[in-house]
């Protein structure tokens, strides 16, 4: 029986069988019970890492995490590149939070269409967001609709397995593309592109995403930012990378640096370090053995520095049924204007044809439901230390909280903040800790709706597939694309009556 049919059956059973037959041993109850119970949207790094906080601070509290996706741990499984499988061991420790006794993992359900923020709140002690940004920045330029132009999100999402995004077919029939951004992701899809398909298939990018990039012409890839080389966001690890990719050639114009060498020992270790690495990278006279590896490098990659998009052009001197052809751009300096130094445009202008453009300026946050109090400039909801505005028992953390900054462990310290705000309510008695229902009264509201929620042993025979079909290929694992094959998978021992124990 396939999942579509079981939503649809589970509509005519009563609220007190499904209770009854789908929840007693797989979700701990929380009936009978007066301590805290805190339910957490988003199971992504700022989820865990807030519940981890909070279990760590009141050996009482107990935590539900639920996800709007059948698998959990968000921007691990879905934003790190598939080629830095060291960055998602974390997963590890998020695996034995969820299955150490106090917090439960529930996937499938989505806030504001499922179930309501206010319906949350009615049932928990406290609600904390954590559901990440799950939108983009825009340049708004012409041209930004052209066919063969993408967002880095997308992308990303695309060539990890985001169910969402899988199907996004991009355009990779060119030898040029452009990535317009400075950060870590501009970077990652920058080598996603020219990284060696044998290289690649080792990882647990998708077969889709391995299928595309082994038919892929691109060659060539400028990664372009409107600032300077003191202003650049990514890290100098994933520069390194960058450097040494194989069959894979550096390029760095060093009139770039012009005015800044000098400033380059006072600057702060870190930023001095990559500096120094771009700098050197720009001028070096490389050996006779790297020069002959250069020379017969496939790839290239340009590092661009003072160039901002104002247009994307197309294919079509109409415009019509036209495609991406290159990317126009002012070229920029900064200049002292009132005693402060600012970036302006110099009026000269200069184009890099392409036929592929990838947009990587940021990410931001939606907001989810109406009830929540949110800034759509930046992106975040409104909040004091992880306290949302005007909502007693409300809270938040992560890039919805503070904007889609810096690395996953980033949100370790921010997470921390908000756990210990909420601490302190409930200490303080802000929070009401008599309710007792949490998760059995959601589950309900749930059952009622025909939404069947996926746990974390359900999430466990995912794993378990998805581990096995990539050990016949020789990857890590074999991502599921499709929602509807999760939750077969999820489910399927179910069909017959049985329940997991």
């Amino acid at each position: 029986m396939s999942w579509v049919l079981r939503r649809l059956l589970s509509r005519q059973l009563c609220q007190s069988c499904l209770r009854q037959t789908r929840h007693p041993a797989r979700l701990q109850s929380s009936q009978a019970s007066s301590n805290p119970r805190v339910c957490i949207i988003g199971s992504g790094p700022a989820g865990f890492y807030t519940a981890q906080s909070l279990l760590k601070g009141d050996k009482s509290l107990h935590v539900d995490i639920y996800d709007r996706l059948p698998v959990p741990f968000g921007l691990v499984r879905y934003g790190v590149a598939p080629d830095h499988p060291e960055v998602k061991n974390v997963i590890n420790q998020f695996t034995t939070l969820a299955t150490a006794g106090r917090c439960s993992f529930i996937g499938g359900v989505s806030i504001g269409k499922d179930v309501q923020v206010k319906e949350l709140l009615e049932a928990y002690s406290a609600v904390v967001l954590s559901y990440g940004a799950e939108g983009d920045k825009m340049l708004n330029v012409p041209g930004e609709d052209l066919p063969g132009f993408y967002s880095a999100r997308k992308f990303v999402g695309w060539y990890n397995g985001l169910p969402e995004h899988s199907h996004l077919d991009p355009m990779l029939d060119t030898d040029t593309a452009v990535v317009i951004g400075h950060g870590n992701v501009a970077l990652d899809v920058a080598r996603i592109l020219l990284t060696p398909i044998d290289i690649l298939k080792k990882t647990d990018i998708t077969a889709s995403a391995i299928e595309a990039l082994t038919k892929s012409r691109v060659k060539r890839v400028h990664v372009v930012g409107r600032r300077g080389p003191l202003n650049i966001s990514f890290t100098i690890k994933e520069l390194r990378e960058m450097i040494k990719l194989p069959d894979c050639r550096t390029v760095i114009d060093p009139s770039h640096f012009e005015g800044i060498e000098s400033t380059i020992p006072e600057l702060p270790r870190p930023k001095k370090r990559i500096t120094e690495l771009m700098l050197k990278t720009s001028k070096s006279s490389p050996s006779s053995q790297e020069k002959a590896r250069q020379d017969a490098a496939s790839g290239e990659w340009h590092l661009d520095f003072f160039r901002s998009p104002s247009e994307v052009l197309s294919s079509s001197p109409s415009g019509e049924n036209g495609r991406v052809a290159g990317v126009k751009f002012n070229i920029c300096k900064f200049e002292n204007v009132n005693g402060e130094e600012r970036l302006v445009q110099t009026g000269e202008t200069e184009t890099i044809p392409c036929g592929l453009v990838l947009r990587s300026i940021g990410y931001k946050s939606v907001q989810v439901d109406d009830f929540i109090p949110f800034d759509h400039q930046k992106g975040v909801i409104k909040n004091d230390l992880g306290r949302v505005d005007g909502i007693q028992g409300l809270y938040c953390s992560g890039w919805v909280k503070r904007g889609p900054k810096g690395v996953i462990l980033s949100s370790l310290n921010d997470s921390i903040e908000t756990a210990k705000c909420m601490l302190d309510d409930i200490n303080s008695g802000i929070i009401d800790t008599t309710k007792p229902d949490g998760q059995d009264r959601i589950l309900a509201l749930l059952a009622e709706r025909g939404v069947t929620p996926i746990t974390f042993s359900d999430w466990a025979k995912i794993d378990a597939e998805e581990k096995a079909r990539g050990e016949l290929v020789g990857k890590p694992r074999e991502k599921m694309t499709k929602i509807e094959e999760m939750m077969d998978h999820a489910l399927a021992e179910k069909e017959d009556g049985r329940e997991d124990r």
